[in-house]
């Protein structure tokens, strides 16, 4: 199973991969709770101060608005672990970069944290696989 470069945007490319995982019901919910008030701003708002770093040096605008502060447009930050990379991963800034993961023999997990930079609102958005080949 392999997957293309423009799985970062969202898009899987060709048909016939599968296996990205999308999170938008859990983010839904979450968001539900919050504004039924279940849920605090601090339950919701706690980005590692690692990924508010990452959210405003190395990431990609996700085009809408934060839905805990209603302020801020919220960013895509993608992350890649697997073998060879760093224990911590390795931030991916560009659809360059991920196409590089691409032809790797080794497979490469790769999640996308929707940040929102003013708030510390944060929540995976999908999981996929790039590599493997």
């Amino acid at each position: 199973m392999s997957f293309r470069p423009e799985a970062i945007r969202g898009g899987d490319g060709d048909r016939r991969s599968g296996g990205v995982v999308d999170y938008r019901l859990t983010r839904q919910s979450v968001v539900r709770q919050y504004r039924k008030g279940r849920l605090s701003r601090l339950d919701v708002c706690d980005a590692h101060p690692e990924l508010r770093r990452a959210a405003l040096m190395a990431s990609s605008p996700a085009g809408e608005e934060c839905p805990i502060c209603e302020e801020c447009e919220v960013v895509h930050v993608t992350y890649a672990f697997g073998p060879r990379l760093p224990a911590g991963g390795r931030c991916i800034t560009s659809a360059r970069e991920m196409a590089k993961l691409s032809p790797r023999r080794d497979q490469i997990a790769c999640y996308v944290v929707q940040v929102c930079p003013g708030c510390a609102w944060n929540h995976l958005t999908r999981v996929f696989h790039v590599g493997g080949n």
